[in-house]
Parts: C-alpha cells; structure tokens; sequence
C-alpha cells in the first residue's frame, strides 16, 4: 500500500515538474519570438545563424589585399573629379541611344565597344574591351598633351583625341565594363607601383569566377592579378570611392610612400 501511495505520489510530482518545464519552454519560446520582433535585424536570430554550406565565399579584393578607405588627399578629388565627367557624358550617351538624335564620333566609337563587349560574356566580355580600348587610344603622355604633369580624362574626352596615358585607358575600360553590364561592384581602377619601370601605373581589375581579371594597356592578352610581375599595389578606385591597401607589411611599406602626383602611360 505505501508503495503504491509512493509512485502515485512520483507520478504527481512527474506531472507537475513536466508541467512546469512545458510552461518554461512555451514562455522562452514567445521571448525569442518577441525579442526578434522587437530588436534591430542586424540582430535577429536570422542574422545570427551561419551561413548555409552552399553559400559562396566573399571574393577578397584585387591582390588577395585589404585596403583602408582614403578620406582626403590628390587621388581623392581627381577620382572624385573624373567620375562627375563620366555622368555628364552619360547623358551624351543616354541622348546617343534615342533614335535621330545627334551623336558626336567619339560617343559612337565608345558605344560600339560597349555594343560589341555586351554582346558576349565572361572572358571574352573583358578581353574585346581591353583590345578595343587599347587600339583606339595612342600612348601620349598628359605633359605632350594638355601640358600639365597629370590629367585624368573621362572616355569621351579621351576618344575625342585618340590619345592618352594609362589612366586615361584604365578609366575608358572601367566605364566600359559597367556599360556592357559588368557589376559596379566588380570592377576596380587600381593604381602599382612599378619596379620593372620604377613608375606608377594604372590598370583596370574585373572580378570573373572568384579570380581578379587585369586589363593592360601595356599588353592585349589578360593576367590573373597574381601573375602581374613586378608591382605593388598602391590604390583601388571604385563605386566605393578611394581605398589604400595596408593588409601586409609589403604594402604597408608601401603606404608610407608619397601620394602619386604623376602616373605614367
């Protein structure tokens, strides 16, 4: 008799504690229910969770290198100054396209490129622009051309004369590559240093399957960013603004060099 007064007793007691952590359990869940409502989504759980196996990896920027963003300073306002010329000849562009309307030769030379890089992909995209863009521009310094030490041109302007330095081609390509529908986020303007030459030299870098694609107008055939011989990354220009990269002690060093007043073709 008491033993069966004792597992009743037990089994009251099971009931209640079951109760109890059912209770517990429902509570905790309206909690999460109700903090998840109530706090910012950085801070969700949703955002808390890791990321599904499928995901693909962030792409490291051009060179495998971090970079710090540039707040002041020459590169700065000529990037700053270069890209408000390239949306005022957007809109020559723009008024380009509509039928019947004038276009000057130098818009239709640029269009053509764009036309012809739009219409393929991938490798091939990337590749008929930098050939395009290289034969179209002679090599001539901004001191033989405009008389200064350092000009950077938009592609209209520099298409409009057929000359240029590397920056001049570098730009032409960037806006061509976005033109032809390659994300913003996927081509950077990136300024070297040299040391085969020992000058500063500026190329365009277009993200393609996980790898950094370099157009040069040194050269019509493309490079991996990590087969580029004999530079160091100085600067990377892009919709994001200026950026320096810092990220190893090589180029730490090299961020301790003056600003470049002059870039060579």
């Amino acid at each position: 008799m008491s033993g069966q007064v004792g597992a009743r007793r037990c089994a009251v007691l099971l009931v209640f504690l079951l109760s109890l952590v059912s209770g517990s359990a429902t509570a905790f869940a309206q909690y999460q229910a109700d903090t998840s409502a109530t706090l910012p989504s950085p801070w969700n759980q949703a955002s808390l969770s890791p990321p599904l196996p499928d995901q693909a990896p962030t792409v490291p920027e051009p060179f495998g290198l971090g970079a710090r963003p540039v707040a002041e300073g020459e590169i700065l306002n000529k990037w700053s100054g270069v890209i408000a010329d390239i949306r005022a000849e957007s809109d020559i562009l723009t008024r380009c396209r509509e039928a019947g309307a004038p276009c000057p030769a130098a818009a239709q030379k640029f269009l053509s490129v764009i036309a012809e890089g739009r219409a393929h992909e991938g490798r091939a995209r990337i590749g008929i622009i930098n050939r395009a863009i290289n034969l179209a521009i002679r090599p001539t310094s901004d001191l033989a051309q405009w008389g200064v030490v350092d000009r950077w041109s938009a592609p209209l302007e520099t298409l409009t004369t057929g000359r240029g330095d590397c920056e001049d081609y570098a730009i032409a390509k960037y806006v061509a590559l976005t033109e032809a529908g390659v994300s913003a986020d996927d081509v950077k303007l990136i300024i070297v240093h040299d040391f085969a030459v020992g000058e500063d030299h500026a190329v365009v870098a277009a993200r393609l399957a996980g790898k950094w694609i370099v157009l040069d107008n040194r050269r019509l055939t493309l490079l991996e960013d990590a087969d580029m011989p004999h530079v160091m990354p100085l600067f990377v220009l892009g919709s994001d603004g200026v950026r320096q990269f810092v990220s190893t002690a090589v180029a730490q060093s090299a961020a301790k060099a003056p600003v470049p007043s002059a870039i060579a073709f």
